[in-house]
């Protein structure tokens, strides 16, 4: 003898275990794509402060600002085109002014470190230079990693989250009814009472 009812409701199916895979496979094509643009925006900031230093008289740091400017023109073309070309677009003017405050805050960064190399410590042979350059270029862009990609290129939701949220919200139509369905009822209730009296 079977128990229970056909009618009777089945328990929810487990959430696929594809989802956590789904978003590291995500993060890491991120993580590649803003390497790859980074790597090239290294070379551009690298090429321009060697050549800024080489056909000029401009000390050392004020040739690594022009070409961590440079640089920063190159990277959010390859940013917003490239590796966050999925993200919002519907504010490009919030996008563009986040965009250069914390370039800003990248560029102070990079600049900081070879400023600290050359003036306060002396390093300023032109590897010296380079060395310090390259490695405020690294400081400068583990922050424009987290600033850009939860700040400036906002991501849309994912398909994940769309999936889940639809069942939450018809589950809290159906506890939650509309105060206009509910008017409805009295209403129509007392027009019957009139009839009948009638």
């Amino acid at each position: 003898m079977e128990h229970g009812s056909p009618g009777s409701p089945t328990a929810p199916s487990p959430a696929p275990s594809g989802v956590p895979r789904g978003r590291i496979g995500r993060l890491v094509a991120e993580v590649a794509k803003f390497g790859a643009v980074g790597g090239v925006g290294v070379l551009v900031n690298l090429l321009v402060f060697n050549l800024v230093r080489h056909v000029s008289d401009l000390p050392v740091v004020r040739a690594s600002v022009i070409a961590t400017i440079v640089a920063i023109v190159f990277n959010y073309l390859g940013f917003r085109y490239f590796t966050y070309r999925d993200r919002e677009k519907g504010h490009r003017t919030r996008e563009m002014s986040l965009f250069l405050l914390f370039s800003v805050v990248g560029l102070v960064i990079e600049n900081g470190v070879l400023y600290t190399a050359t003036y306060g410590f002396g390093w300023d042979t032109p590897l010296q230079s380079n060395i310090f350059k390259f490695l405020g270029i690294g400081l400068g862009t583990l922050f424009r990693f987290w600033s850009y990609r939860t700040w400036v290129f906002r991501a849309l939701p994912s398909p994940e989250a769309a999936v889940r949220t639809a069942p939450e919200q018809a589950r809290a139509t159906a506890l939650h009814p509309q105060p206009s369905a509910r008017a409805a009822r009295p209403a129509g209730a007392t027009g019957l009472g009139a009839s009948r009296r009638q």
